[in-house]
C-alpha cells in the first residue's frame, strides 16, 4: 500500500488547479436534541431538520392534541403517527430539499404553553431523528445530564482552539506535521478500495475511484466522481461519515476540485477526525449538492 503525508496529500489536492473549498458544520452524534418551552417568553420556531424516507419523532413531556395538529403540505408526508405524547413523521421523496414546512401541535392540558410550533427544514441526509420537547418543570437529573454534556462539549472545544493554535504556528510541510504530532512513522496509509464499497442504486453521481487514507488521528476518503446525464453541474455541500452503531465521525473539511457535469471527472476529499479506536470497522458515508436533492451514498468504506 502506499504511503503518503497527510498533509502532503491534502496539500497536492487544494493546490492542483481552481479548487472549490466547502466548509461545512460538523455532524452531530445520534443523540436526542433537547428543546424547552418557557410558558412567558414568546419564542421563534425552533427549525428541525428532516430528510425524506428518514424518520424524526417529537417526544413531548404533556399529552398532546389529536384534533389540533397542523402540519404543511401533510399529504407529501409518507407517515405521520401521533401517540398520546408522540409524533412521527417520515417526509417522502415530494419534499425538496431546502424546502421549509411549518408544524403546530396543541397540548390537552391548559398549563402554558399551550402550543408550539416548528420550522421542518428539508435536507437529503440529515435528518434528526429524535426531539425532546420540555414544557414543564424538568428532572434533576435531566439538570446533571445536561451539564454533563456541556462539560465534555467544553473540553472538545478548549482541545480543538490548542489544536488549531498549534497548526497556526506550526511550520508547514513535513516539519508542520512532526511538530502538532499529526503524522506518526507510519506517515499516511492509502488503500485503493473501488471494488469493495457498495454504491446507491439510481444516483446520477457515481463514484469511479475510491482511496481510502488513515494518519495518526485522522482519515480522509478520495474519490473520483462522474456523472452520465446532461443536469446542472452537481457541486457538494457537505459530507457525512457514520458507523454502523449510529456514530458519527466529525467531518473537518470537504474539498472539491471543480464543479462535476457531463464530461468532466470531478475530485472530492472528505477528511474526518477519527483515532484508530474510534474508525474501526465499516461506515456509510454521505455527500450531497449545494442546492438540490442529489447526493452520493457510499456503504462498506473501511480504513487501513
Amino acid at each position: 500500500m502506499p504511503s503518503l503525508t497527510f498533509a502532503a496529500l491534502l496539500g497536492i489536492l487544494l493546490t492542483s488547479g481552481g479548487a472549490v473549498a466547502q466548509p461545512e458544520v460538523p455532524a452531530t452524534g445520534p443523540g436526542a436534541r433537547r428543546i424547552e418551552l418557557a410558558p412567558d417568553e414568546a419564542q421563534s420556531p425552533p427549525e428541525i431538520v428532516i430528510s425524506p424516507g428518514t424518520s424524526t419523532t417529537f417526544l413531548f413531556d404533556s399529552d398532546l392534541r389529536h384534533d389540533a395538529v397542523d402540519l404543511e403540505s401533510q399529504d407529501r408526508f409518507a407517515l405521520v403517527d401521533m401517540g398520546r405524547a408522540t409524533l412521527r413523521l417520515v417526509p417522502s421523496s415530494r419534499l425538496v430539499a431546502g424546502e421549509q414546512l411549518r408544524l403546530v401541535v396543541h397540548f390537552r392540558d391548559k398549563a402554558a404553553p399551550a402550543s408550539t410550533s416548528f420550522l421542518l427544514r428539508v435536507h437529503p441526509v440529515r435528518a434528526e431523528p429524535l426531539i425532546e420537547i420540555y414544557r414543564g418543570t424538568r428532572t434533576i437529573e435531566t439538570y446533571q445530564r445536561e451539564v454533563r454534556e456541556v462539560r465534555t462539549e467544553l473540553v472538545r472545544c478548549q482541545e480543538e482552539n490548542a489544536q488549531f493554535r498549534a497548526e497556526r504556528d506550526a511550520p508547514s510541510g513535513l516539519v508542520g506535521l512532526i511538530a502538532t504530532q499529526s503524522m506518526d512513522g507510519r506517515g499516511v496509509i492509502g488503500q485503493l478500495v473501488t471494488k469493495e464499497v457498495a454504491q446507491s442504486v439510481g444516483s446520477e453521481v457515481k463514484a469511479i475511484g475510491v482511496t481510502v487514507y488513515r494518519a495518526k488521528r485522522g482519515v480522509a476518503v478520495e474519490l473520483d466522481l462522474n456523472v452520465e446525464s446532461r443536469t446542472k453541474p452537481w457541486l457538494v455541500k457537505g459530507a457525512m461519515l457514520r458507523g454502523k452503531t449510529g456514530t458519527d465521525l466529525k467531518v473537518l473539511r470537504v474539498w472539491q476540485d471543480q464543479p462535476l457535469h457531463l464530461g468532466v471527472f470531478s475530485r472530492v476529499v472528505v477528511e474526518a477526525e477519527a483515532p484508530e479506536t474510534a474508525s474501526g470497522g465499516s461506515f456509510t458515508l454521505k455527500l450531497w449538492e449545494e442546492d438540490g436533492p442529489r447526493t452520493v451514498t457510499l456503504g462498506n468504506v473501511t480504513f487501513p
